[in-house]
């Protein structure tokens, strides 16, 4: 079967799966009756968690100001041909959990615009990022290893002027980012392309490859939103920083380096119901680097663009969001000691593209990272990945996404063949 053929039939079976979806779940509504209007619990299929918002005790819990979520991703990757070896049966399978809290503290303790908010999360397999594709973008951004549940973020939340200032101090993940008009911003964020879990999997279309982010560590973020849409934050954190630690270790002994970002934008909307953000930022990382071409470099520094926009809605209902969305990133770093010196992917989702399949949502992704001429003589000039996906919403909490995946360049070397993936996930929210 050729790459193409095979491309156009793993996305007919996706979307012919989407309808047989549909159409089970319209069979299992027929039969049953309404379980609000009857008054009783929802169906099985007709929940938003498969626990009824832990059996109704989580709605309890809310009105007091403490929600809480626990979610399941696994994945499941097959490469077809090309990359590092096809025969390797090892790192196929993947997964991982989150369990997060948010606690209202305006709720709780009567603090203003005051929040706390924790996540502890754990993994299993690397997947096939390293033992059969050998990708420097990643085909898996999910697939994190053989990692134990350990608490990846815990952090104070404060909001001053409504809103228009917010403040983050804690163990914090700085591409979490904030809100600005319904789009996430700051830092690096996308409404498309941001969420290894429910949208694309490969790591160059969740985040931009020049940025060095660091782990998650001990830092601080801040968020100001001087005029309505226009927008300015600063970020810094850890540069050295394991999510698996408390911080305090690698953050206040030794060298004490902090990275820093700093992003402005604005966020618009263009016409009702079609929001958009455009970003800038800029970064900085102090920690000393070995370059090519010998030698040592501090101060590195970075800048990249990042844009989303809703192009098409097909209806004029506020919470309804079916439609057609797109998103563009560029990054450039110092090629002398950064592998990926420039990057850039574009891509769209439409969601509700097949009728009576309103939530089920359609992808489709193209990312490039150019190469540093002098990392090393005789390699390719860059690694491109092209992703789609169809992401079928089963229920209200669970989807199943097929995902076809092609590398170009497979670690950026002309000595392995490029690979086609395909793959399988399945998200559970609890």
């Amino acid at each position: 079967m050729s790459r193409r053929v095979g491309m156009a039939a793993l996305a007919c079976a996706a979307m012919a799966a989407g309808v047989l979806f549909g159409a089970a779940e319209r069979c299992l509504g027929d039969q049953k009756p309404d379980a609000a209007e009857a008054g009783q619990a929802p169906s099985l299929t007709a929940r938003e968690s498969l626990t009824d918002n832990w059996f109704t005790l989580g709605r309890k819990l809310e009105e007091e100001g403490i929600t809480v979520g626990l979610s399941l991703t696994q994945v499941y990757q097959l490469n077809l041909e090309g990359g590092l070896a096809t025969h390797r049966h090892a790192g196929r399978y993947a997964g991982s959990y989150d369990l997060e809290g948010e606690f209202d503290l305006e709720k709780l303790l009567k603090i203003p615009g005051a929040l706390l908010y924790a996540l502890a999360e754990g993994s299993w397999s690397a997947g096939l990022n390293d033992s059969s594709i050998g990708s420097l973008l990643g085909v898996n951004d999910d697939a994190a290893g053989d990692e134990a549940i350990v608490l990846t973020e815990l952090w104070y939340g404060q909001k001053f002027l409504d809103g228009k200032l917010r403040v983050r101090i804690g163990k914090i993940d700085l591409t979490g980012g904030f809100e600005c008009r319904g789009c996430p911003v700051a830092f690096d964020g996308s409404s498309y392309a941001n969420d290894e879990t429910t949208q694309f999997l490969s790591s160059a279309l969740v985040n931009n490859p020049t940025i060095p982010f660091p782990d998650n560590g001990l830092g601080a973020a801040v968020y100001l939103e001087p005029v309505a849409g226009f927008y300015v934050s600063a970020g810094a954190a850890d540069a050295q920083a394991d999510a698996r630690e408390t911080g305090f270790r690698t953050a206040f002994h030794g060298a004490d380096r902090f990275f820093g970002i700093f992003e402005t934008g604005f966020a618009v909307d263009v016409a009702k119901g079609l929001p958009g953000a455009y970003r800038l930022g800029l970064w900085y990382d102090p920690q000393p680097k070995d370059r090519f071409t010998g030698g040592t470099k501090r101060d590195d520094v970075g800048l990249y663009l990042s844009c989303c926009q809703r192009l098409l809605k097909e209806n004029a209902d506020a919470e309804d969001t079916q439609g057609l969305g797109v998103f563009a990133r560029f990054g450039c770093a110092d090629s002398d000691v950064n592998e990926i010196n420039a990057f850039w992917s574009v891509g769209g989702q439409y969601q509700g593209l097949l009728p009576g399949r309103d939530d089920d949502v359609l992808g489709l992704g193209v990312a490039q990272g150019l190469l540093s001429r002098d990392a090393e003589a005789g390699r390719a000039s860059q690694e491109t990945i092209i992703e789609l996906y169809y992401s079928a919403a089963v229920t209200g909490w669970l989807s199943v996404s097929g995902h076809l995946q092609y590398v170009n360049n497979p670690g950026g070397t002309n000595e392995v063949d490029d690979a086609v993936v395909v793959g399988v996930r399945a998200q559970i929210s609890f």
